[in-house]
């Protein structure tokens, strides 16, 4: 008894961890939560884009010209 006790204390995360990405693969919610990731993301890149114009135009145009 004290090994498991043991080894629920060292791997609680894991264990826990696995529990609730099998019930998210199961439950067809990584869709959801890739397309809710991929918004995000979007929103984060588009609001980064408009408040830095002029240094992403920069970096942009010496990306395509080293390409």
């Amino acid at each position: 008894m004290n090994n498991f006790k043991d080894f629920w204390n060292q791997f609680k995360g894991v264990i826990i961890g696995v529990v609730i990405a099998i019930l998210i693969l199961i439950t067809g919610l990584d869709k959801l939560i890739l397309a809710i990731v991929v918004i995000a993301l979007g929103a984060f890149i588009g609001n980064y884009v408009q408040r830095n114009k002029e240094e992403v135009k920069t970096k942009l145009k010496s990306f395509i010209d080293k390409m």
